[in-house]
């Protein structure tokens, strides 16, 4: 079975894919100390847990996080005896190379979501990723990733008001009843919500400008379905995306092998 792992700035997610399905997926903090006898301990644990009875044979890992790479690679390589696929590593191949500016390296992540988005819901496509960071991929009609936009994340949005302002507090990411606050977390919670609403709408916006021509807006990462609430930002919410593109992404290189 293959063992899917996408790491991000804040999280990282562990899935297991029997070729048919997800069999089980789990989240744990991103940290680069974290050792490959530690991720170990923790996956063999969860299977146990959750009885999930899995033999992992091959495995494909993204990163943002260049460090943890290393031990995530002891992993494969001491634990399920196989060679991980590492996105965004010259011995992994795209099914359409990305069209950006010569010598710019795209994050992993993006190429990630462009294949999974382009694999589901074809091309012209606009895929939003609340993530630590709030990205906008722009994905032609082949599939190939063209470009995008990077906005600060919601939550890094708000830790930085918090850190900056000293009498204004952490608060969490929620709807607010009005757009007009009557207190103080009302008014941090409805300049968060309402502004990365008018955020996500004029990049979208201008994008379809540039384009001049219809683009679908599909949207992923954990805090999509808040921004989805009541509103038609989205043509879809796909809360597995990322690693549903580690799967066509690893099949598109054992494709290639047995060619």
């Amino acid at each position: 079975m293959l063992l899917t792992i996408d790491c991000g700035n804040t999280n990282t997610v562990f899935a297991i894919w029997d070729g048919a399905e997800f069999r089980a997926t789990w989240r744990i903090a991103t940290d680069h100390r974290r050792t490959a006898d530690e991720y170990f301990v923790w996956l063999s644990s969860l299977m146990m847990l959750n009885k999930v009875e899995a033999t992992i044979t091959e495995a494909i890992i993204s990163s943002t996080v260049p460090r943890v790479v290393f031990n995530l690679r002891v992993l494969c390589n001491r634990y399920y005896d196989c060679r991980p696929i590492v996105v965004g590593k010259p011995e992994c191949h795209l099914p359409v190379a990305p069209r950006v500016d010569f010598g710019t390296t795209v994050g992993p992540d993006r190429l990630v979501n462009t294949v999974g988005s382009f694999d589901r819901y074809g091309g012209d496509l606009i895929v939003v990723d609340f993530g630590t960071a709030t990205t906008f991929d722009v994905v032609d009609v082949d599939g190939a990733y063209i470009g995008g936009v990077i906005a600060p994340g919601v939550n890094l949005s708000l830790e930085a008001l918090h850190m900056a302002a000293a009498a204004l507090p952490h608060v969490d990411v929620s709807r607010p009843q009005s757009a007009i606050g009557t207190n103080t977390v009302a008014c941090m919670q409805s300049g968060i919500f309402w502004g990365y609403i008018g955020l996500c709408e004029g990049i979208v916006r201008q994008i379809r400008i540039e384009r001049d021509r219809p683009m679908r807006v599909i949207a992923t990462g954990g805090l999509a379905p808040l921004f989805d609430q009541g509103f038609t930002l989205f043509d879809k919410v796909d809360d597995d995306l990322t690693i549903h593109g580690l799967t066509v992404i690893h099949r598109y290189n054992m494709e290639l092998e047995t060619a």
